[in-house]
């Protein structure tokens, strides 16, 4: 039996694989433990990486914030723009859109959400679009953008992952992580069964007290060496297959990142200061890869910069992601498709729960144990939301929808749906990726409507409950007009990182 209590402090870290996985550990990790630790990163030039999570959430501000990054520096190295928010078109049926945005959305009460405030407004007349209600959504619809006082705008960014990477190397450097070129092999490992060293094609061995494995869908020591297997969610989540391109730019950006569904699958156009990132996702049971490569080029504007290229995956997770003394982080601890941005979310998540979580005086099961609850639970959380916008749907027009609409879907969604739809209410579990507003926007935007609401709404009278829904869109309709346009804002403030005061 394998002992995985190791007394032994960690000191030495080892980073296999580089990336945005990588780079954004080996970034948290020296600018937190730099100091105390040896750390080497390993990443072959051969070696290439998937690089096409290029759309964030606003959570990514927040890991910018710990690692002390000038905005203005970060949006020029990497070419960002401003998102405020992913636009679904065609989701709920053909030639039906809606935004999901990072905005909460009107005012709640203590008793009831302001969902049930606008449903009672509804089915009286007075209301508007849902959307109608919320910052964030309007200035994208207007193309609009601004940094506003008290963080009064909540945004991510579109990103060039493999700028992004080199620009965390340029931080993380300095702070003592080693970077070493070349390509692992192999491995050996102690006879408890943890990693002891990993060799390369050179015949350098590099040993470690702790590994992080960021090879990838190889997964070369969380999936290899440990031998830890995965959790497929196939039955819920159809599509298997990416293809991705690059394009020029060809008009101005706009602060959204766009999903376009298809007869089998979705597209994705990401706006950037320099290029487009465009990708096409599909089911290979739906859909062929000949069909859907013509598909997808047929749907981009400006000419192709690179040559399409082939993503297979699974959607899962690994059962474990912290497993001895390896941590898989990024792809090699699992995959769920870019519908909703987490990938660099989840990266981002893995690596501060391991600084929160770091062994330093030796690796305990009770630390591996609670790691891997953590991560387990918010994967499925995130794996739910996911499910939802495919389960959801009115579209009749191919066999992959009817059969998103018509499969059994796991009982926490089923009951989420259920809550909402007979009651108008929703729900966040503690340490949730998706607030309440997320769920709510993407459930009336695939066309569900609750039945119901709460009836502290209907103790207001049409009078008061107009001015209450009125006074809401009139300050948001006041606050967006005199945004400036997106790309007037991302020119002026990305033109030189050391200009100081943001524009209001």
């Amino acid at each position: 039996m394998r002992d995985t209590n190791h007394r032994q402090p960690v000191r030495r870290i080892v980073i296999c694989g580089g990336g945005t996985a990588g780079w954004m550990a080996a970034a948290a990790i020296s600018k937190v433990l730099g100091k105390l630790l040896d750390i080497k990163l390993i990443e072959s030039e051969e070696i290439g990486t998937v690089g096409v999570g290029e759309a964030t959430i606003p959570t990514l501000t927040n890991f910018h914030n710990v690692l002390e990054i000038n905005e203005q520096e970060f949006m020029a190295e990497t070419q960002a723009t401003f998102k405020l928010g992913i636009s679904f078109e065609g989701w709920r049926n053909v030639g039906e859109n809606y935004i999901h945005s990072f905005g909460t959305t009107g005012v709640d009460h203590w008793t009831a959400g302001f969902q049930h405030f606008w449903h009672s407004g509804v089915q009286r007349g007075l209301a508007g679009d849902y959307g109608d209600y919320c910052l964030e959504l309007k200035a994208s619809q207007e193309n609009r953008f601004a940094h506003l006082p008290n963080n009064g705008m909540n945004y991510a960014y579109h990103l060039d992952a493999s700028r992004y990477a080199k620009y965390l190397r340029r931080l993380s450097e300095p702070r003592g992580v080693q970077r070493i070129e070349g390509k692992i092999v192999r491995f050996s490992k102690h006879e408890n069964g943890d990693v002891r060293s990993v060799v390369l094609a050179s015949g350098q061995e590099i040993e470690g007290d702790m590994f992080i494995d960021c090879t990838g869908f190889r997964a070369l020591l969380i999936g290899e060496a440990m031998d830890e297997p995965v959790t497929d969610w196939s039955e819920w989540l159809f599509c298997d297959r990416a293809i991705a391109v690059q394009t020029e730019a060809v008009g101005a950006p706009v602060p959204l990142t766009r999903s376009m569904a298809h007869q089998a699958g979705w597209q994705w156009r990401i706006p950037l200061q320099h290029r487009v990132g465009n990708g096409i996702v599909f089911s290979s049971r739906h859909l062929d890869e000949e069909t859907a490569a013509r598909q997808l080029m047929a749907n981009v504007e400006g000419r192709a910069l690179i040559e399409p290229r082939v993503i297979k995956f699974k959607p899962c997770q690994r059962r474990q992601t912290w497993k001895g003394n390896v941590v898989g982080i990024g792809l090699s601890s699992g995959f769920l498709e870019p519908i909703e941005s987490t990938s660099i979310h989840l990266i981002q998540r893995s690596v501060i729960r391991l600084m929160q979580m770091f062994p330093s005086d030796g690796i305990q099961q009770a630390d591996i144990d609670e790691y891997n609850a953590q991560c387990n639970s918010e994967i499925d959380h995130i794996r739910d939301f996911i499910i939802l916008h495919y389960h959801v749907n009115n579209r009749t027009d191919s066999q992959f929808w009817i059969d998103a609409r018509e499969m059994s879907i796991p009982d926490s969604l089923r009951h989420r749906i259920e809550l909402f739809r007979e009651t108008g209410r929703v729900f966040r579990i503690p340490n949730e990726l998706f607030a309440e507003n997320s769920w709510i926007q993407v459930m009336l935007g695939q066309g569900m409507m609750p039945k119901s609401h709460h009836q502290t709404a209907d103790l207001m009278g049409d009078e008061e409950l107009k001015a209450f829904l009125g006074g809401i869109k009139s300050r948001i309709d006041r606050t967006v007009v005199q945004l400036p346009t997106h790309q007037a804002y991302v020119e002026r403030y990305c033109g030189r990182p050391d200009r100081g005061a943001r524009a209001a």
